[in-house]
């Protein structure tokens, strides 16, 4: 059964299973946006310049954002953003696509997201270090803390952006004229 009939069986049974069915599209895309911030998270540190800032054991401050030595200064910051942005970009196309069948102007809506997007990042990038700082600091292990630490993040990003992309991919698909006679 494609996605479309399960679409359009949802939207059949009103607009409280038609909700219900897209927050579950939602959470899917967001374990799959989870998926690619995983990786990129565990795989990035092994390409060698970034292996090489984590060598180097010196922290990364600047304005509010700090990422102490012990859990892998620069790199880690930029191997933690990397992987949120990269995962985020993923999650609206496919959110826009798949989740809310929107046909919302995407010179609108990307825009809008990209700002909205940065705010959490920004707010991520503070948390995220802040938080794997803390794990170490329980004796935890680099990999475990950093894992936790975006875990919880990714928890935040995903309470927030549902409601956020509901509003920015509000704009239905039409159905072709053949699909509309079909039925």
């Amino acid at each position: 059964m494609a996605l479309k009939d399960i679409d359009n069986k949802a939207n059949e049974k009103g607009k409280g299973v038609a909700g219900l069915w897209t927050f579950v599209k939602f959470i899917f895309v967001s374990l799959l946006a989870m998926i690619v911030q995983f990786a990129l998270l565990n795989l990035l540190p092994l390409i060698p310049f970034i292996k090489d800032l984590y060598a180097q054991n010196r922290p990364f401050s600047w304005w509010v954002f700090f990422c102490s030595a012990e859990i892998g200064g620069l790199g880690y910051f930029i191997v933690n953003n990397t992987a949120n942005i990269i995962a985020q970009i993923v999650s609206f196309f496919v959110n826009r696509e798949k989740t809310f069948n929107s046909s919302a102007n995407v010179a609108v809506t990307l825009p809008i997201y990209i700002v909205f997007t940065l705010a959490l990042i920004a707010f991520s990038a503070w948390l995220n270090p802040t938080l794997k700082d803390v794990f170490i600091g329980f004796g935890w292990g680099d990999a475990l803390a950093a894992n936790t630490a975006t875990m919880i993040c990714s928890a935040v990003q995903f309470f927030l952006y549902f409601p956020v992309d509901k509003i920015l991919f509000h704009k239905k698909k039409e159905e072709a004229p053949a699909e509309k006679k079909a039925d």
